[in-house]
């Protein structure tokens, strides 16, 4: 009796069809289903994390205030110690003062070393938060360090309360003046006398803006009537200006000094909205932060500790 039925080749191609649309599903299946080591990581509270933003070399950190949130509470015996601008000495102390407040048992450290020695000690690990008054370089970046924009501030010009020059200097008179082309006070429109330049040293973060800000770029001059300090400290600073001397500071560190007088900038004072040489300052911190410089930073970026940074001003 004769087989009925399609011959055994059929089946064969057959199997061999579905085999091969399997494997074509395979390998052009969608990305969606793969299981990505990219996946935000959910926390403790089931929320997931996004992959950390990094700094903008030149300009603001795009790491958002927000980025850092404001605790409930910060538990007991949580140090904090931060090192680096002078210009930021005013700040560190009021967020301490506010932060130390809210939070009882905590202690912030702060210290003012400089924006460069700052950043040194927080890769070393000897401080956990740098108070920076310039954006990270790319190296610092490399470093695994990362910064969040805490305030606005201006570099003020000053000379000594008792200076005969009174008036108002253009950016390129000041140019002319740290530059050393002008050496004299008639230069740049005031009496005839010597001009003493009292120049940060180049640790300072803002001896660094000033050279971008005010120089373009340029370097300060070399001429005999430019002194620069051996500490970045405004005390000493100021106190060197005597009667013909000019220098700059962080004009929240200047405002109400009564032995010094600020000079106005293309007619323009530090308070100023057009006022010429403003500045962004930071929060260094060191990727990924630990929960006390997460608690610290959430602080300082809100609006409480925004307004706690202004207390006494």
């Amino acid at each position: 009796m004769a087989k009925s039925g399609p011959p055994p080749i059929v089946f064969i191609l057959l199997f061999l069809l579905l085999a091969g649309g399997g494997w074509f599903f395979f390998l052009n299946k969608p990305a969606s289903q793969d299981v990505s080591n990219n996946t935000p990581t959910p926390t403790a509270a089931g929320n997931a994390v996004a992959p950390p933003l990094a700094p903008v070399v030149g300009g603001s950190s795009p790491v958002a205030a927000s980025s850092f949130a404001l605790p409930a509470s910060v538990p007991a015996g949580t140090a904090v110690r931060i090192d680096g601008s002078t210009s930021m000495v005013t700040i560190n102390q009021n967020l301490k003062n506010g932060f130390q407040g809210k939070f009882s048992g905590t202690t912030v450290d702060t210290k003012a070393n400089g924006s460069e020695k700052g950043l040194q000690d927080l890769a070393a690990g000897t401080a956990d938060i740098a108070a920076v008054s310039r954006p990270l370089t790319a190296q610092e970046q490399g470093q695994g360090l990362a910064a969040v924009p805490v305030a606005l501030d201006t570099i003020a010009l000053v000379v000594g309360a008792n200076n005969p020059f009174k008036g108002g200097l253009t950016s390129a008179q000041v140019q002319d003046i740290f530059k050393g082309n002008a050496q004299d006070w008639s230069k740049v429109g005031g009496p005839a006398g010597p001009i003493k330049v009292i120049n940060r040293p180049a640790v300072s973060g803002t001896h660094q803006t000033f050279k971008e800000q005010v120089l373009g770029g340029g370097e300060f001059g070399t001429a005999p009537n430019i002194t620069t300090v051996d500490r970045d400290a405004t005390t000493p600073l100021l106190q060197a200006l005597g009667n013909n001397g000019i220098g700059y500071a962080t004009f929240a560190q200047v405002a109400n000094q009564k032995t010094v007088r600020v000079v106005p900038v293309n007619g323009a004072t530090p308070d100023a909205g057009n006022y010429p040489y403003k500045r962004q300052l930071y929060y260094a911190y060191k990727n990924p932060p630990s929960q006390a410089v997460k608690d610290f930073l959430g602080y300082a970026t809100s609006s409480e500790g925004q307004k706690a940074m202004l207390a006494g001003n």
